[in-house]
């Protein structure tokens, strides 16, 4: 039987939760100017897994940025198809799933990105420039995070 993993040190926790809280509140700030909430949860889900995981397939940037862009594309792929609706998000979702493990960049979080994109049939040029910034700083500032705590991050880079 496996146990949980070992209990983190209060300094790399600290510091975790201050480079997600500036990430995040970064991202709002910027989401509330362009009118882009609803990025916040699927990207606070970002923030942890690089921030908390960074080892992990699904924290590094070829998932994260890869990840959230191919999803937000296979949203829109579905509104081609049905318009913005809960059944287009449930396609949209789990479609999302798919097309990140066939491009080898899995990021769960950013399967609620294609079901956001589904639901509120956002402008396309403006919402994907968004998410790819956003992406990027979230990669960004975990990097920066990692180098503060004498971390690597990342294990890979594509």
């Amino acid at each position: 039987m496996t146990t949980a993993p070992a209990r983190p040190r209060p300094r790399a926790v600290a510091l975790a939760t201050a480079v997600s809280v500036a990430a995040l509140l970064t991202l709002v700030a910027v989401g509330t100017v362009v009118h882009q909430s609803l990025l916040i949860p699927p990207l606070a889900a970002s923030m942890a897994l690089v921030a908390g995981a960074p080892g992990l397939p699904l924290s590094q940037p070829r998932s994260v940025v890869g990840g959230q862009l191919l999803s937000a594309l296979t949203g829109f792929t579905v509104l081609l198809f049905t318009g913005p609706g809960l059944w287009a998000a449930a396609l949209a979702g789990g479609l999302a799933l798919g097309v990140m493990m066939l491009a080898r960049a899995p990021h769960s979080p950013a399967a609620a990105t294609a079901v956001i994109v589904a639901l509120q049939n956002p402008p396309f040029w403006s919402f994907l420039a968004l998410l790819a910034l956003a992406s990027v700083l979230l990669v960004a500032v975990g990097l920066a995070g990692a180098r503060a705590a004498g971390r690597t991050y990342p294990a890979y880079w594509l």
